[in-house]
């Protein structure tokens, strides 16, 4: 069995005493994505819900189109149907169909399978999965009628190599490794393309509490990332015409430690 060797700077053991401090790794990235893609002619429409029990619980989706425009803002909750139907009548009434999906939901409740009550499963399991199914549905019907399309969902490096402590987070994003490749396969004869973003460590909110001077001398390039850089990554996706199914990861060489 391989040792993970990140595991002794990760808090798992005093993690249960930290489940009222959520933070998404994703909130900075969906904030810096949205620049990026303006200054590549890619408007954006920001959808996103936080949570009134816990300012620092985000759940936070990208949806954008390459149209003339500025940018649109929407409440959603991605883990509620209904709520992304709704977002999405009010945005292709805005806007017309969507060609572009950048799916950037995302909880992390830390804490050892024992000690993770079922209900922060389920909501883990609802937003990081769950929700970007739901979107991605949401989205594909726009981009049959449009004729194609492009979709990146952002997951993460856990999702590929496991963490302890993280064993639920770590399934909702290997689900969508699983969920990406297959709808890749499902919708390429519509001309719809769709691909997957895995970072690693990104200068975030969720990093912060890291030790980082420890875990970059272990990181190949011997830094954390920056948020720019995933999304440089994802607009890399999106303008490629020729790529879908693939996972891209942004980790400074992480995955190459055994």
């Amino acid at each position: 069995m391989q040792r993970n060797p990140f595991a002794k700077y990760f808090p798992t053991d005093t993690a249960q005493e930290d489940r009222g401090n959520y933070q998404s790794q994703n909130i900075s990235l969906c904030s810096l994505i949205q620049p990026y893609l303006k200054a590549k002619n890619f408007p954006a429409v920001a959808s996103g819900n936080c949570s009134p029990r816990d300012k620092n619980v985000c759940q936070e989706g990208l949806i954008f189109r390459a149209l003339e425009g500025g940018h649109l803002a929407f409440s959603c909750d991605v883990s509620k149907e209904e709520d992304i139907q709704n977002t999405f009548t009010e945005m292709e009434k805005s806007l017309g169909h969507i060609n572009y999906l950048v799916n950037a939901a995302g909880i992390n409740r830390d804490g050892l399978l024992l000690r993770t009550s079922a209900d922060d499963m389920i909501s883990q399991l609802h937003t990081n999965l769950l929700g970007t199914m739901l979107t991605c549905k949401a989205a594909v019907k726009s981009m049959i009628q449009q004729q194609g399309g492009a979709i990146v969902n952002v997951g993460s490096i856990v999702g590929l190599k496991g963490n302890s402590g993280q064993s639920i987070y770590s399934a909702s994003k290997a689900g969508l490794v699983g969920f990406s490749r297959s709808l890749a396969k499902e919708v390429a004869r519509r001309n719809i393309r769709v691909n997957m973003v895995a970072p690693g460590f990104i200068h975030t909110d969720m990093t912060e509490h890291l030790k980082e001077e420890q875990l970059k001398k272990a990181i190949p390039l011997g830094r954390f990332g920056k948020p720019e850089e995933v999304a440089k990554a994802v607009v890399f996706l999106l303008e490629s015409p020729y790529v879908t199914g693939h996972v891209l990861v942004v980790d400074g060489g992480l995955q190459l430690l055994t």
